[in-house]
């Protein structure tokens, strides 16, 4: 069921993801998505700065792609 609160939500995540990642791509900085996502790529890098056998790279991908999921799918 889509809510109505985000009338592009479809219900099929691949489909929202794409919407999703094409409006941060296009809008940049202004997009609502862009400030978040980049924000938690900081703090995982971060933590993988720190945490054994997690690079910085890695700790940036779970960030930003934990962020980008829950913006996405917020439930």
């Amino acid at each position: 069921m889509t809510d109505p609160e985000r009338p592009h939500d479809t219900g099929d995540f691949v489909y929202d993801a794409r919407q999703e990642l094409a409006g941060m791509l296009s809008d940049g900085m202004a997009h609502p998505s862009t400030k978040p996502v980049l924000a938690w790529g900081a703090v995982g890098a971060v933590a993988g700065a720190f945490l054994p056998f997690v690079s910085i790279g890695m700790g940036l991908a779970a960030g930003a792609g934990y962020a980008f999921y829950k913006r996405v799918r917020p439930d």
